[in-house]
């Protein structure tokens, strides 16, 4: 059983690196062969496991899907639930499916860790996505191992481990059609991107990958850190408020917002500027800014003589449009 030997001793070094893991965690479990191996072999490293099914309701017949998921886990000695959830339309289906199964699985962990089954494989797509798109570092430093509550003990492991434990095990995981379906972007990075990548470059992609991907997650956390000091200087406050002279002539920064010195920022590398304009956008209300709104708020904090106006999104009742007022960055909430 050496798939599940690897499998299982991935799981265990897991638990042991993190010890905010603990021995009760959830199982994301789709009932394909990655999580059902995971789900295996993490009964096997003597975790106590709630295995949680997330049934989209995207596929004919995925009810019995989830039910047989729930009786595999059982059978191997984990506790198990079906969670039904209703697929929106933001974003897109893989999106729209991503968003509502990760609060389906927030919402039923009851204060456990949820153990994913993501693999070295798909580390490796999530990395190469990312350089095509252009993302910047955060995006191609792919997934963590441990960024709570979320764990994934299978970054090391081959997507080719996974089904051979499930063979060992006995276990009849599932194939998911849309694993297969070449509509989706990810697929055919999977099918034909990567094998044709290990045939020019004679092997080893994969894990080339995975190894950027770990080296760009230590050099974030560095940069990271020297920004969150950044932050903290270039902040003016919470509750501070602009002078009423300053205040701009459309509509003045709500009472509260936060608002950002950029004389502070002006002379910093970069990498630690846009670090810092895109935590500020979190602060004040941006979903998830894209890199085109960081660097047009970035040019604000670069340029004295900027009168732009940044549309930062994220508030469905309002517009938050991004503003400079002398050396200050502040946030203008325009109701639509």
């Amino acid at each position: 059983m050496d798939a599940t030997g690897a499998v299982t001793r991935a799981v265990a070094e897991f638990a042991a690196a993190y010890p905010g893991v603990g021995d009760e965690v959830c199982v994301g479990l789709s009932g394909g062969p990655d999580s059902l191996a995971l789900m295996a072999c993490a009964v096997r490293a003597g975790l106590r496991v709630r295995a949680l099914v997330v049934d989209h309701g995207l596929q004919a017949g995925s009810d019995a899907v989830a039910s047989e998921a729930v009786d595999a886990a059982r059978r191997l000695g984990a506790e198990a639930t079906v969670l039904a959830v209703r697929v929106g339309s933001a974003g897109g289906m893989e999106a729209a499916a991503r968003t509502a199964r990760y609060a389906a699985l927030d919402g039923a962990r009851a204060g456990r860790p949820v153990l994913l089954a993501h693999t070295a494989d798909d580390q490796a797509e999530t990395v190469l996505l990312g350089l095509a798109r252009g993302s910047g570092t955060r995006s191609i430093a792919g997934m963590r191992p441990w960024n709570p509550p979320w764990g994934r003990p299978l970054l090391g492991v081959r997507r080719s481990q996974t089904l051979a434990a499930c063979a060992e095990l006995g276990l009849r995981p599932h194939h998911d059609p849309h694993n297969r379906d070449p509509r989706f972007t990810r697929v055919r990075v999977r099918s034909e991107v990567l094998p044709l990548l290990d045939d020019v470059l004679h092997g080893g992609v994969v894990d080339a990958l995975g190894r950027t991907a770990s080296t760009l997650q230590d050099d974030n956390d560095a940069l990271d850190a020297l920004a969150d000091d950044l932050y903290g200087r270039a902040v003016i406050g919470a509750d501070c408020v602009l002078p009423e002279a300053e205040l701009p002539e459309a509509e003045p920064p709500e009472l509260g917002a936060v608002i950002l010195d950029a004389a502070v920022l002006a002379d910093a590398p970069a990498a630690l500027r846009t670090r810092v304009v895109r935590r500020w956008l979190l602060d004040v209300g941006a979903t998830e800014p894209t890199h085109r709104v960081i660097v047009a708020v970035d040019s604000l904090v670069c340029d004295p003589d900027s009168r732009a106006q940044v549309a930062i999104g994220g508030d469905p009742t309002a517009r938050l449009v991004a503003t400079r007022t002398g050396s200050r960055l502040h946030i203008a909430r325009h109701p639509r």
